[in-house]
């Protein structure tokens, strides 16, 4: 075995490493989560990297997956060795090709992060329900649990398929195994070429059309023959699963990482046993050795090679004493007799008892059921859930774990509070605010302690499906044995707050042990900073017995150059107060990263970088926590009392962060959801947000027209409608000549507004007694807020211009209607959303939307809450998603 070398790196990473090196072309596609492999590999061959036979792989984007699946069938009938990376409804429009390959025995491996395939509505994250659609194409599937599995499956994928001849689809879970950062053995070019025989590489090319030796394949069949000449390859599929275990073979004898197709892990004698495959596996290992300590004889059955099926080898891996199993499968088959997992298993039970197979003699009670449908927790309490249920006389068959069914009543329970994270291992939570750079930096603390340290680091990174912008959580674990804990941190040791309005919407507090560490950013010193914490807050602090530390992150930013990037100031918070690593050396590392990492962008913005930890250390303050609460200041409630009831019952549920508790009876069958929602979810993202000075604007609209958000909105209206006007109301005459006599006002939504700054750009009015100032500028919103929401509900009852009087050709006239498109989840500044929202206004309330899947799709349709709105009559759009290429 050659030197061990350790790394960091997530999934998709892992598994590319593999698959560029022993490719020679790759035919790539983005889809999420599998992009990134697509990703390395085309920067990989943009710098010249070799693969083990010493040649660039030629890396070509398709123009769909479809085009992938055709170059890859095409690069493969011309003897060449290779892949593609895939997802979801990516992994569908290759399926008519994998079908051909298949049949034509052709080795190759595709690479798919799991996900979840669009139903009553799309998600990107992971399930197993694209992978269980590829099942009756002839491909082996392998799948992966781990980070580490998911590089060293790779290579044996690439070994077995060259062997055997079956091509391979080599899966792990979208996102928990794709985009989990963790430590791994890096496998060195010297395995990757032990691994791979070039003899059957050799066989690969032999079989290749040429016009040297020209052939015809993939002819037209009839009825007299084709069903023969199918069932030829009846004895290349019997072969796969020895041939697998024997790639698993050699890659024990150079690694000393030890795999089979089916590994049972858990009590010798255990009478309950748990079947799945997956990142779940891991899971499942840590809660069943958690319950063999106390003295329950259960196990876990992982599944490595999914197909072809080798019921000898599942036989041979159950204990004899095994009375009762539970068969887990991440995905849904409406109206099936029962997922895939389980119907095999029920099927490989029945014939292997009835051939003799195995140890056990007589058919164990077996029940089926579903968990972390489209990246659901699934947690060692849910497994606990399941073994309990299996103690049960008549226990339930078909069920759901991890979610409350109350229409079917096909859930089981389970303690929320069971827990088998150890002492011994560090965990944190991060709350940032996407593209603010905390997830970034938190990649470089995982680096930092896995590369430089004998400890082993996991992270991983909880993203909802909006645009930057959004709430990112990191979940962080340091310790000096191997992390296995494919699931959420839900104890943590420290948690920070990268953004000071999470801490009014998010009871991050929750999941802080006693005696732990919470660090906050806030404009607030430490003598100021606990009078002007919500109540609720203080309390926790105290009953948890707390540390606490505040630095005001923005101005250090502002200080040092950095902008509006605090990523480098919370991370040497991190370690400054967590003890992870000796302070000093500590230090000493983040400034090796920050050379590292932006040494290309040049010496001054690694001097700004280093100038901001040590300006971070300086501002650093500790506070000290009072025996009591003080003040009057309260959580806000996080929907208004005035939305309507499922607003408040569900959408509102999400918006808390509590969307995993809510039951299965709050939601439409079919996927149907209330429009105009998006106005009851009151972000306050922006740290700062417009102010109209109506002495300098010249009413252009030009302001209204570029928001991304429809956040700035202008209004003509009579003056008599001022009568009860809030006192910080602004409005001035309207300077339009067909609107003599009435009165303008521009106005911010305070609490949608993203902050972009795109209505300052393109304001054209100067203040001409302050060159520096437009008609529009830029103000800290916490001053503002409370203010401007008032103006705002006054501004909203003010009624729309009459549009039979607006120019249609008159881009700025429209900006007096309502835009029917609101508030959306797209990214600050976007570029797209202006044109739909001026399309609202001209064309909403008759307007039916069939929307691609694409950013508009994501910003337009993702729950909690959706921008599409109505007028006052209640007409407005109706929208649906349509995937891909329809």
């Amino acid at each position: 075995m050659s030197e061990k070398k350790f790394v960091t790196l997530d999934g998709n990473e892992a598994a590319a490493y593999v698959a560029y090196r022993t490719n020679e072309v790759i035919s790539i596609y983005p889809i999420t989560p599998s992009s990134p492999m697509g990703e390395w590999s085309d920067a990989w061959s943009s710098e010249k990297i070799k693969n083990i036979w010493g040649t660039i792989p030629s890396v070509a984007e398709m123009q769909s997956e479809g085009g992938a699946a055709g170059a890859l069938h095409g690069a493969l009938q011309t003897g060449a060795l290779s892949t593609t990376f895939t997802a979801s409804q990516g992994l569908l429009l290759m399926i008519p090709n994998m079908f051909k390959i298949a049949g034509e025995l052709t080795a190759n491996v595709i690479h798919v992060t799991a996900r979840t395939i669009a139903a009553h509505a799309l998600s990107i994250f992971g399930d197993h329900s694209d992978v269980m659609a590829t099942r009756s194409t002839g491909y082996a599937l392998l799948a992966s649990a781990s980070v580490q599995e998911a590089m060293d499956f790779a290579l044996v994928s690439q070994r077995a398929t060259l062997e055997s001849r079956i091509p391979f689809l080599h899966f792990f879970d979208g996102f928990r195994t794709s985009h989990e950062v963790a430590k791994i053995e890096l496998l060195s070019d010297e395995v990757l070429r032990q691994m791979i025989d070039d003899n059957k590489v050799a066989e690969h090319r032999r079989r290749a059309l040429s016009p040297d030796r020209p052939v015809l394949r993939g002819t037209a069949q009839n009825p007299d023959v084709w069903f023969q000449a199918r069932e030829t390859v009846n004895p290349y599929y019997a072969a796969c699963a020895d041939i697998t275990q024997k790639a698993f073979d050699k890659f024990y004898e150079l690694t000393g990482r030890k795999y089979s197709l089916f590994e049972y892990y858990g009590a010798s004698d255990a009478e309950r046993i748990i079947v799945l495959m997956g990142s779940g596996c891991d899971t499942a290992t840590e809660a069943v050795e958690y319950m063999q300590n106390s003295g329950e004889k259960v196990g876990v059955l992982k599944v490595r090679l999914y197909r072809p099926f080798d019921v000898k080898r599942f036989m041979e891996a159950i204990p004899a004493s095994v009375k009762s199993m539970a068969i887990l499968d991440r995905t849904k088959e409406a109206g099936s007799a029962g997922e895939p997992l389980y119907v095999d298993c029920i099927n490989a039970l029945y014939e292997g008892i009835k051939a003799g197979y195995g140890k056990i003699k007589n058919m164990p009670e077996v029940i089926g059921g579903r968990y972390g449908l489209s990246s659901k927790e699934f947690t060692p309490a849910m497994i606990k859930g399941v073994f309990d249920e299996m103690k049960k006389s008549k226990p339930m068959n078909h069920f759901m774990v991890g979610i409350e069914d109350d229409v079917t009543n096909n859930s089981i329970a389970y303690d929320h509070n069971y827990s088998t994270e150890s002492k011994d291992v560090t965990r944190a939570l991060f709350y940032g605010l996407g593209s603010d750079g905390t997830v970034g930096a938190n990649k470089n603390s995982i680096k930092i302690i896995g590369e430089n340290t004998n400890n082993y680091a996991q992270g991983y990174f909880v993203y909802d499906s909006k645009k930057a912008g959004t709430i990112t959580i990191s979940h962080l674990r340091f310790g000096k044995k191997q992390i296995k804990s494919a699931y959420l941190v839900s104890k943590a040791n420290f948690i920070a707050c990268h953004q000071t309005v999470f801490i009014e919407k998010y009871d991050m507090l929750k999941n802080l042990t006693e005696g732990g560490t919470f660090l906050l950013n806030t404009p607030y010193g430490k003598d100021e900073v606990w009078k002007n914490l919500p109540v609720e807050v203080q309390k926790q602090l105290i009953d948890k017995k707390a540390k606490f530390y505040v630095i005001d992150a923005y101005a250090v930013a502002e200080k040092t150059g950095m902008g509006m990037m605090i990523n480098t100031i919370m991370q040497t918070c991190f370690f400054a107060i967590s003890g992870v690593l000796p302070r000093e050396e500590a230090i000493g590392e983040i400034k090796k990263a920050i050379k590292k990492t932006y040494g290309k962008k040049g010496e001054e913005v690694v001097n700004k970088n280093i100038a901001a930890v040590d300006q971070t250390l300086a501002n650093l303050q500790e506070v000290a926590i009072p025996k009591t609460t003080e003040g009057n200041i309260h959580k806000p409630k996080v929907i208004s009392d005035a939305a309507p009831k499922f607003v408040k019952e569900v959408l509102g549920q999400i918006i808390a962060g509590n969307g995993d508790d809510v039951s299965v009876g709050k939601f439409s069958p079919d996927g149907t959801f209330p429009t105009g929602t998006s106005q009851w979810e009151k972000r306050n993202i922006a740290l700062q947000i417009p102010v109209w000075d109506k002495e300098t604007c010249i009413q252009c609209g030009k302001c209204s027209i570029v928001c991304p958000h429809a956040v700035i909105r202008m209004k003509v209206y009579d003056p008599a409608l001022l009568k009860n006007a809030p006192a910080t109301f602004k409005s001035c005459e309207a300077k339009n000549k067909a609107w003599e006599g009435k009165k303008f006002t521009i106005q911010v939504a305070p609490e949608d507004c993203t902050g972009c700054g795109a209505c300052v750009n393109i304001c054209p009015a100067k203040n001409k007694t302050d060159e520096s100032k437009k008609a529009i500028n830029m103000q800290a919103q916490p001053p503002l807020r409370e203010q401007e929401k008032v103006n705002w509900e006054f501004f909203l009852n003010i009624p729309d211009f009459d549009r039979c009087q607006l120019k249609t050709n008159v881009v700025r006239e429209q900006q007096l209607q309502r835009p029917l498109f609101e508030f959306s989840g797209a990214c600050a500044g976007c570029g797209e959303t202006p044109y739909v929202k001026i399309l609202s206004q001209l064309f909403g309330d008759r307007a039916v939307i069939a929307n691609a899947t694409g950013c508009t799709s994501i910003y337009g349709g993702n729950l909690p809450t959706t921008p599409w709105t109505v007028n006052a009559e209640g007409k407005g759009p109706s929208w649906s998603n349509s995937l891909f290429e329809d």
